[in-house]
């Protein structure tokens, strides 16, 4: 018993170190791509494209090989999210062409407030007193760092503003839509 609980500690810090690498991976790699010291390229939902298209592989290959099953998804949610995922990608990889990875990752960390935020109109949801606090420490450190990072632009600015609307929704509506429609019995089907 010991020894699975610790095997699973140890598969779930593999994951998570995973997916920090891969994700700062694939953000340093775009913005090699995109940059005027890089490779110039200039078409963000181009990438996006291809960031879809190895996703949709990798799952075709999950699929095939049994690692995982498709589930069944009502049209309309799937377009609804589909809407908003695509929405989101597009806008970060815009935002990342168009600001310094510094500026990018400060908008990154304000979907934070945004999702509290959003949640609190949306779904009224209360927050403890410590994750208000919490809160506040993240927009007073986004406002600090947005303020001493020189390389924001409007059309930047803009990008990054759709992509933390757009991306804080995706969590909300992902969040709601599975606490609401998929029961555990019902994942495992």
């Amino acid at each position: 018993m010991e020894s699975e609980k610790k095997s699973s500690h140890v598969s779930d810090m593999g994951a998570w170190a995973m997916n920090v690498v891969s994700s700062v991976g694939i953000i340093m790699a775009n913005k090699q791509l995109m940059s005027a010291n890089g490779y110039s390229f200039t078409f963000a939902t181009t990438l996006t494209g291809f960031h879809f298209a190895v996703t949709a592989l990798v799952g075709m290959v999950s699929n095939a090989t049994g690692l995982s099953s498709s589930k069944h998804v009502p049209l309309w949610e799937l377009i609804w999210f589909s809407v908003v995922a695509n929405m989101s990608i597009t806008g970060m990889n815009l935002s990342l062409m168009l600001n310094s990875v510094g500026f990018y990752q400060i908008s990154k960390l304000s979907m934070i407030p945004v999702v509290c935020i959003m949640e609190w109109i949306l779904h009224s949801k209360r927050y403890s007193k410590e994750v208000k606090m919490s809160v506040v420490v993240v927009v007073i450190g986004v406002g600090v760092c947005t303020v001493t990072d020189v390389k924001v632009n409007a059309k930047g600015f803009i990008c990054a503003c759709v992509a933390v609307l757009s991306t804080s929704l995706q969590q909300i509506v992902s969040i709601f839509w599975l606490l609401h429609n998929f029961t555990a019995k019902r994942l495992n089907d």
